[in-house]
């Protein structure tokens, strides 16, 4: 029988990814919503988290979509009723945050998963078998998009805490992350924000690899036309390009491997693997870089933004 999973926000991300992800998967289903103005139709649905937990004790687990200066709230009162929970990326608003949520899921016994849904696209995987052994001399990670396009209307991401142009980046952060045989910090940070919002719009990053790469990453919220989602690791072996956001692994100019649009259905297949498991999964690499840019970031300003 399938478990109960209950989907707390039902915004964009919800509905766009989460709800039919939900409906394809055999192990979990979707039981009920919380919301404060959204619904899905024809599935229970609460105003809040916790009239949920009351009203549905038989609920074992939570997937939360809110955005990431409130999960946390939400997140610990899961926990403490003793149900599974999955976190959207970013998994908190905090490193500090994330890490007071692991302790409570080990203290109740119950998994707890920060969810990349980049490392679920289809060449991802392809990418890191291919780099494995190689003599890397450069990577560039470039992840340029409309934030018109993807995030319209959506003031809290601009607001602190929201991350801003980080919030695509991160995906290009957890790909590198995921596929980099060995760690990077970062060394620069050149954050450019617009002068009416608390969050950047750009990010060029500079990373220190101890195998001595130069990496790097590009990161845009102001690229019209074609979107940008790339990652190009120059080895002496050859040069390979992981594009639209990990979907593609093209090995000097020759697409090696490709796919569709499982991202979300992997996310919640490995969900149900680790509650069957009684496991948790907790990567912070990602959201540590991207902390790491806001303690080294030096401030540039550019025009007001406006949707």
């Amino acid at each position: 029988m399938a478990q109960a999973v209950a989907l707390v926000g039902i915004g964009k991300i919800a509905r766009d990814q989460h709800v039919p992800a939900l409906a394809a998967n055999p192990d979990l289903a979707l039981a009920a919503t919380a919301s404060r103005n959204a619904q899905v139709e024809g599935v229970e649905a609460h105003s809040d988290l916790a009239s949920l937990l009351a009203a549905r004790p038989d609920i074992p687990a939570v997937s939360l979509c809110t955005p990431p200066q409130v999960r946390y709230a939400d997140a610990r009162r899961a926990l403490e009723a003793g149900r599974h929970v999955m976190l959207e990326k970013p998994p908190g608003a905090t490193l500090s945050e994330v890490h007071d949520l692991v302790a409570l899921a080990r203290a109740r016994g119950v998994t707890l998963f920060a969810s990349w849904h980049s490392r679920e696209a289809a060449a991802v995987g392809a990418a890191r078998d291919w780099l494995a052994g190689k003599s890397i001399r450069k990577v560039e990670v470039i992840w340029k998009e409309d934030v018109r396009r993807w995030h319209p209307g959506q003031e809290w991401i601009w607001q602190a805490g929201g991350l801003g142009v980080f919030d695509p980046g991160i995906n290009g952060l957890s790909v590198l992350t995921a596929i980099y045989p060995r760690g990077l910090f970062l060394h620069r940070a050149d954050l450019t924000f617009p002068e009416n919002r608390d969050t950047p719009i750009a990010a060029d990053l500079a990373f220190t690899d101890p195998g001595g790469a130069e990496v790097g990453a590009a990161f845009d919220w102001r690229q019209e036309g074609e979107q940008s989602w790339d990652i190009v690791l120059t080895c002496d072996e050859g040069t390979a390009r992981l594009s639209k956001g990990g979907a593609e692994l093209a090995v000097d100019g020759d697409i090696v491997a490709t796919g569709g649009d499982g991202e979300y259905a992997g996310l919640y297949a490995r969900f149900a693997e680790l509650i069957a498991a009684g496991e948790s999964d907790v990567d912070l690499a990602p959201l540590r870089h991207v902390a790491d840019a806001f303690l080294l970031g030096r401030r540039l300003v550019t025009d007001p933004f406006h949707f």
